[in-house]
C-alpha cells in the first residue's frame, strides 16, 4: 500500500474488512447478502442455514457469498410505523374469554346430574388394602351382641336378634331436664318432682331401636387446583387414601359435586360448584389415583374460561323447592301434548 492510500470499510454484513478501491477483485469479499435472524434464542442468516445461540459464534459465523467490496450501506428493511395514539392502551394478552357470546342455553343447575364412573388406580386400591381390613375388624368387633340394650331412653327393650329390628321403640328423642326441683323431658315436658316416676315415663316418639352409639363422620378440607386448554377443563382435588366405592363425583352441565370417603379416619370432603361455563357431560371423565381426583371436564363450546365456578350460597330448603320444581318442569315436559 503506497503512502497516503485511503482504505474503506467494506459494508457487506459478515465481512467486516478494509479495503483499497483501487484493488478491488471479484471474490475478495466474503459475507452474508441476507438478513439476521433472531428466532426462538436461535440466531442466524436468512441466506444460509447456518444457526447458534451464542451471539459472539453469531459474529463469527463465515459469510456464504463471495463478491466484490463495497462502501454503500446496504438498505436497511423499512421498520414498521407505530400508531402514538394508542401509546397508552393496555394491550390484554392470553385467549379471549367468549362464554358471554354463547349461543348455548344455560340450564338448571337443579336439573339431574350423572354420577361418572370412575378409572381407578390400582395403586390407589393397594394404598387402602390394609385400612379397608382394619375397618372390616372393627366393624366385626361392633357388631350387636344378644343382649345388647337399646341406646334410646327410656327403652328397656334388649337385642335377641334379627328379628328385634322389626319391633317399635317406643322412647323420648330429647334430653333430661332438671330446673327448679322439677324434672321432665325437652320433647314432652311431662313434668315430675319424683325422680323413680321421671324414670319410669314412658317414652313420647315411635321409632326404630339404637343398638350401638354411631360416632358421626367429621368434615375435612382438600386442596382444589384447575386448569384449562380450549377444549377441556381439568380440576384436581388433592386427597391420599379415600375409599372409591364409597366416594363419587356426580356432574350435570353446568354443576360439579364431589363427594370423597376417608375411611382411615371416618371423614368425608365435599365439593358443590356452579361452574362458570358449560360442559358436555357424556365427554367428561374422572381418575382416581392416589393422590389426587382428577375430572376433565370437555367444554360444550371451544373457548377460555375467566374462572372456574360462579360463587353461589347453598340455602337447603331452597334446593329442595327448586329440586321439587325441577322434578315437576320434568314431568311436564314428558307430557306429550300433540294430541291435546
Amino acid at each position: 500500500m503506497s503512502e497516503g492510500q485511503v482504505l474503506l470499510h467494506c459494508y457487506n454484513r459478515g465481512c467486516g474488512q478494509k479495503f483499497d478501491p483501487n484493488d478491488n477483485k471479484e471474490g475478495d469479499c466474503v459475507h452474508h447478502p441476507g438478513q439476521p435472524v433472531f428466532h426462538d434464542a436461535y440466531k442466524g442468516w436468512s441466506c444460509c442455514n447456518k444457526k447458534c445461540t451464542d451471539f459472539t459464534e453469531f459474529l463469527n459465523i463465515k459469510g456464504c457469498t463471495k463478491s466484490r467490496h463495497t462502501n454503500e450501506k446496504p438498505i436497511e428493511p423499512p421498520k414498521p410505523v407505530v400508531d402514538k395514539s394508542k401509546a397508552n392502551e393496555i394491550i390484554q394478552v392470553g385467549p379471549k374469554f367468549n362464554n358471554n357470546e354463547s349461543t348455548l342455553e344455560r340450564p338448571s343447575f337443579y336439573s339431574p346430574q350423572v354420577t361418572l364412573t370412575p378409572t381407578i388406580s390400582p395403586t390407589l386400591l393397594d394404598q387402602i388394602k390394609g385400612l379397608m381390613a382394619s375397618a372390616e375388624t372393627t366393624a366385626n368387633e361392633h357388631k350387636i351382641a344378644i343382649g345388647q340394650s337399646c341406646k334410646n331412653n327410656p327403652c328397656k327393650a334388649t337385642y335377641t336378634g334379627p328379628s328385634s329390628d322389626e319391633e317399635i321403640c317406643t322412647h323420648h328423642p330429647g334430653v333430661p331436664v332438671f330446673h327448679e326441683g322439677m324434672k321432665y323431658w325437652s320433647c314432652c315436658q311431662k313434668k315430675t318432682t319424683d325422680f323413680s316416676v321421671f324414670l319410669e315415663q314412658p317414652g313420647c316418639t315411635q321409632g326404630k331401636h339404637v343398638w350401638l352409639f354411631k360416632n358421626p363422620q367429621k368434615k375435612v378440607q382438600c386442596r382444589m387446583d384447575w386448569h384449562q386448554t380450549p377444549t377441556f377443563v381439568v380440576v384436581s382435588v388433592f386427597a391420599k387414601k379415600y375409599q372409591p366405592s364409597q366416594s363419587s363425583v356426580k356432574l350435570n352441565p353446568i354443576r360439579l359435586s364431589v363427594d370423597l370417603f376417608f375411611i382411615e379416619e371416618n371423614s368425608r370432603h365435599t365439593l358443590d360448584l356452579e361452574l362458570r361455563g358449560i360442559v358436555d357431560v357424556a365427554q367428561s371423565s374422572v381418575s382416581m389415583l392416589p393422590t389426587k381426583v382428577e375430572i376433565k371436564l370437555k367444554k360444550a363450546e371451544p373457548g377460555s374460561w375467566a374462572r372456574l365456578d360462579i360463587p353461589r350460597i347453598f340455602d337447603k330448603q331452597t334446593e329442595e323447592n327448586a329440586q321439587t320444581e325441577e322434578a315437576i318442569r320434568s314431568q311436564i315436559d314428558a307430557v306429550d301434548l300433540s294430541d291435546i
